[in-house]
C-alpha cells in the first residue's frame, strides 16, 4: 500500500505508535507514508488501518471537478426565426443612386403610415424598368444604416446562385397583403412578435439566421426546410433554385 490517510492536526513528520510516518498537507488531511512493519504493528493493525484508509478514500467530500466544457456546446443556439421581421411589400418607385452607380433607392410599401427608404445593390442584377411595381419582401426589423448618404431602413431580401452572379428579389404569392408578415412552416398560430431593430443588431441575430435562408429545388423560398408562407401561399425566386438568401 503506497499512502495512508489519516486525520489531520498532527505535526507533519512525526512518528505514530503503529510504525507510520504522518506527514502534513495544506488540505486538512495528512498523509501517511508507511515504513517497515515492527512487531509492534500486528497483522489485525495493519488491516484496520489499511481498511479505514480504503473507507476514507470512497468517502471524500471534496467535490470532484467539472469536465472542460466542449467549445461546441457552449456556443449559443441559434435565436429562432420568429425574431425577424419579414413583411409582404411593394415597390412603389426606383430610381438610381445619386452617388453609387451599383446602387437603387426604393420608396417601398410595407403597411405602414409612410413607405420605407430602402437602398438596395441589384443595379447590375434587375432592370430599372422591372423593379417598378414590383412586389418584394422586405426585412423591416433591421438597424437604419447610411448608405452612400442615404439611410436605408429595412432590406429587400433576394435569391442568389453559389457565385453571386445571378440575384433577384423573392416574391411573395398573388394576392398577399401589402404589409402581412411572413412565417415558416405549416401555421403561423402562436407566432412570437419579432425582436426590436436594435436587439436584432446588438445580438447578431440576422447573421446567425441568415446562413439557413435558402431556397429549394422547387425554387421555394425557406428556413431550414421550412417554406416562408403567406396567408396568400408560399413565397418564391422566380428562376433560382437552390440558391442563398440575404
Amino acid at each position: 500500500m503506497s499512502q495512508m490517510i489519516m486525520k489531520s492536526g498532527m505535526r507533519a513528520g512525526s512518528r505514530m505508535a503503529n510504525g507510520f510516518v504522518r506527514a502534513g498537507a495544506s488540505d486538512g488531511v495528512a498523509y501517511a507514508r508507511p515504513i517497515a512493519r515492527s512487531a509492534a504493528v500486528s497483522v489485525h493493525q495493519y488491516q484496520e488501518l489499511r481498511l479505514r484508509t480504503i473507507l476514507a478514500r470512497c468517502t471524500s467530500t471534496e467535490a470532484p471537478k467539472a469536465p472542460a466544457t466542449e467549445p461546441a456546446a457552449a456556443a449559443a443556439a441559434d435565436p429562432p426565426i420568429s425574431c425577424l421581421d419579414i413583411r409582404v411589400g411593394r415597390i412603389i418607385k426606383c430610381e438610381p443612386h445619386p452617388d453609387a452607380e451599383s446602387l437603387y433607392v426604393e420608396q417601398i410599401d410595407v403597411g405602414e403610415a409612410e413607405p420605407r427608404t430602402i437602398v438596395s445593390g441589384l443595379v447590375k442584377f434587375v432592370p430599372l424598368e422591372l423593379m417598378q411595381g414590383r412586389p418584394a419582401l422586405v426585412l423591416c426589423n433591421l438597424k437604419p444604416r447610411n448608405m452612400r448618404g442615404v439611410k436605408s431602413n429595412g432590406m429587400v431580401l433576394c435569391a442568389s446562385d453559389a457565385s453571386h452572379e445571378s440575384v433577384e428579389p423573392l416574391r411573395p404569392p398573388e394576392g398577399a397583403a401589402i404589409g402581412e408578415r411572413v412565417w415558416f412552416g405549416d401555421g403561423n398560430q402562436g407566432q412570437a412578435a419579432a425582436e426590436p431593430a436594435n436587439r436584432v443588431d446588438k445580438k447578431k441575430m440576422w447573421e446567425a439566421l441568415q446562413p439557413h435562408l435558402k431556397t429549394d429545388r422547387g425554387k421555394v423560398a425557406g428556413f431550414k426546410g421550412q417554406p416562408m408562407m403567406t396567408s396568400a401561399g408560399a413565397c418564391v425566386s422566380d428562376t433560382l433554385a437552390n440558391g442563398t438568401i440575404s
